[in-house]
């Protein structure tokens, strides 16, 4: 298989399929198994861009997020269990912050779940963070619809900051190492961050400016009509109503309207096609080379949503599985379907062709 950057947009499929796996379960074994998958996929398949460097920043956040959310659980969370952790003197407050619990005795169980809460967000941003790391955001800014180019420019220029940062904190720590400054610690913050926030803002700036001077965000002059823009807006207002309030019926299915959701549902969809579509006529964008979408791209979409179907089949069927057990207190299962449902979603790493080489040699381990 010859070497070759991937559609974009089949990363973001696969990892928006992970990501809905993971909002499904609480299951710290599923969980884990998404994060080996994520892990697995983006090593086999990232490039040396500056976007696939920062995804151990994502890696980073995930990990401060567990913490962060076992702390305010012991700080300021509802305490219950029976198996006592750790005894803490409780902190009287006034009555109007009833519901409140500062310090108290820390319970196992209360603990756990506050630790699978935090996973199961951290998961989630490590799902995003590797569609970040192995689409070309601009890359996928061509393959947005036309009437989301200004938007999506917008985008792809606030995006770029944080694997910017990433490579401009990796730059300045080299420079000083050169300099024989090698000082760490609180004091060595104020010398690395003025010049690494410098260096990403005047990257970010470049990359606006280029892709300005191409001709991003340029309208014909026919978007200068009132009207045209007036049922744009409107199509595509109704649209996204109607859809919100389709899928409030679809998600709370004891309303008496309930049968009304899926209607609703499609016709939002519908009429939020044809606002996109008739702005994207204001436009007129020209796109060099088009990225194919071929097998790999397909298979890289349909890993992605066996996950998710996977999660949707163990939950009609064994739905307590997806769950720590926490009262009482248990050791996990292990669901068929949303096993093999993950399991699947690794597909990417052997199925895909490898990146192609960007010239640039790559960091070393440790770096």
């Amino acid at each position: 298989m010859l070497p070759r950057a991937l559609h974009p947009l089949a990363w973001w499929g696969w990892a928006i399929g992970l990501a809905v796996a993971a909002s499904m379960t609480g299951n710290p074994i599923l969980l884990g198994l998404i994060v080996v998958v994520v892990w697995l996929v983006v090593v086999a398949r990232r490039t040396d861009s500056p976007w696939a460097r920062a995804f151990r920043l994502y890696a980073v956040l995930g990990v401060v997020i567990v913490l962060v959310r076992l702390v305010l659980h012991v700080l300021v969370g509802l305490k219950w269990g029976t198996i006592e952790v750790l005894a803490l003197p409780r902190i009287a407050l006034p009555h109007w912050a009833a519901g409140i619990n500062l310090l108290g005795t820390v319970y196992l169980e209360g603990w756990l779940a506050a630790a699978v809460q935090g996973l199961q967000l951290a998961v989630l941003i490590l799902a995003i963070g590797g569609a970040n790391a192995l689409a070309n955001p601009k890359r996928l800014l061509r393959a947005l619809p036309h009437a989301l180019h200004e938007v999506g420019t917008a985008v792809v220029v606030s995006v770029s900051v944080a694997p910017q940062l990433a490579e401009s904190v990796q730059r300045v720590l080299r420079a000083r190492l050169l300099r024989g400054d090698a000082g760490r610690g609180l004091r060595a913050v104020p010398r690395v961050a003025l010049p690494v926030l410098q260096d990403t803002l005047d990257r970010s700036l470049l990359l606006a400016a280029a892709m300005e001077s191409r001709g991003y965000g340029a309208r014909n002059s026919d978007a200068t009509a009132a009207g045209r823009r007036l049922l744009t807006g409107s199509l595509t207002l109704a649209g996204l109503l109607v859809l919100a309030f389709g899928m409030y019926d679809v998600l709370d299915p004891t309303r008496s309207l309930s049968w009304l959701g899926a209607p609703l549902v499609a016709l939002g969809l519908a009429l939020t096609v044809a606002g996109m579509a008739l702005g994207g006529r204001e436009i007129k964008v020209t796109t060099y080379r088009r990225d194919p979408w071929r097998l790999p791209e397909t298979l890289t979409v349909l890993a992605g949503f066996a996950a998710a179907a996977g999660m949707v089949i163990s939950k009609q069927a064994t739905p307590d599985l997806l769950w720590l057990p926490l009262q009482p207190l248990a050791a996990p299962g292990l669901p068929i379907a949303a096993t093999v449902g993950i399991v699947l979603a690794a597909l990417p790493a052997f199925v895909t062709p490898p990146p192609a080489a960007t010239g640039r040699p790559r960091e070393r381990a440790g770096r």
